[in-house]
């Protein structure tokens, strides 16, 4: 009965702390993304490139100060901008 309790206990206190994780997950998975979708795609303009490197490094900075939702944010925005470069290259 004691240990039902304790994983009960245990259990709720994982549920609590997952949104803290789950920020800084995203912000990494998010970083993963990008760096997938540019080594698959190749941006063709060199700007291009260039400015999401800054926006890349940015949202590093911020995710190595602690700041997951700043990062999330800049990652959100390159990923957009990348989707959008994508689609417009498919000729569609």
């Amino acid at each position: 009965m004691k240990g039902t309790a304790l994983s009960a206990v245990f259990a709720a206190a994982t549920l609590l702390a997952s949104p803290v994780f789950a920020a800084d997950d995203l912000c990494a998975i998010n970083l993963q993304k990008i760096n997938d979708e540019m080594a698959t795609t190749g941006a063709t303009s060199e700007g291009l490139v260039d400015a999401l490197n800054k926006h890349i490094d940015e949202a590093k900075a911020a995710q190595a100060k602690g700041d997951n939702k700043e990062c999330i944010t800049i990652t959100n925005k390159v990923l957009e901008r990348l989707n959008k470069t994508e689609k417009g290259s498919s000729g569609a």
